[in-house]
């Protein structure tokens, strides 16, 4: 099968509702683009997300229902859940202070550490935590006080609430998932990403728990003819492109 450069992946990709149950997919494959979905921008690199690649047809049988019977769900050859994990910061930063450990060394004092290296530490040991830390919304709220304060005298970053790293966990998510999607294009697979789904059950039967929140199901196979309903869409290009 001919690999396809970007721009073919782009153009070639398209949200498929109906897949060809006589044309099987390699999980191995699909798990190989799940790793390279592994490798798409993050915020601060906390990299707070899971994928559940579900091969089980009994598993797809009953999250289908859940996506309420859509037939990306239902033709799907196999499923793959992206999850934000916004809940795991802790671990996260920690993850990223051991890297730094690798990449320094473990026991710098502060006088010998590099710029670049008390930058990081500050990062993962301060910042992070004043930016995910919150009490039933209390502590977001007078962060976000504080930075508009601080904000009249100077630029800052002002996406501090739970309710904004939140969107900035899923914004980072997503672009998991588009780079999934597009791995699977270049592959000469198809993709249908589906947010359309009771969440809740869903989480109950992949085992998550009540933090984690569900970005969108992505049902995969190979598209049947009529599994595409239509010519794309865009709105003119020349409507969305502003050159400043």
């Amino acid at each position: 099968m001919h690999k396809k450069t970007l721009e073919e992946a782009i153009r070639f990709r398209r949200s498929v509702r109906i897949f060809d149950s006589e044309k099987n997919i390699d999980p191995i494959l699909v798990k190989k683009c799940i790793k390279l979905a592994a490798l798409a921008p993050n915020s601060s690199n906390m990299q707070l997300w899971e994928f559940y690649h579900i091969t089980s047809k009994e598993t797809i049988k009953k999250i289908a229902p859940l996506c309420f019977n859509q037939n990306a769900a239902r033709t799907a050859q196999q499923l793959v859940v992206f999850v934000v994990r916004k809940d795991l910061w802790k671990k996260r930063a920690k993850a990223n202070l051991e890297f730094i450990d690798k990449n320094f060394g473990a026991n710098n004092s502060i006088s010998t550490q590099s710029n670049r290296e008390k930058v990081a530490r500050k990062y993962y040991g301060k910042v992070i935590p004043f930016a995910y830390s919150d009490f039933l919304g209390i502590f977001g709220f007078l962060k976000y006080i504080l930075i508009l304060i601080i904000g009249l005298f100077r630029p800052i970053y002002r996406e501090v609430r739970k309710s904004d790293m939140r969107i900035v966990a899923h914004k980072t998510c997503g672009l998991a998932a588009q780079n999934f999607m597009l791995s699977m294009a270049a592959e000469g697979y198809d993709t249908c990403p589906m947010e359309g789904s009771d969440t809740w059950r869903v989480k109950n039967v992949l085992g998550l728990p009540i933090s984690a929140e569900i970005n969108m199901i992505i049902s995969c196979g190979i598209r049947k003819p009529e599994g595409i309903y239509g010519e794309q869409f865009r709105i003119p290009f020349e409507e969305v492109y502003k050159e400043v």
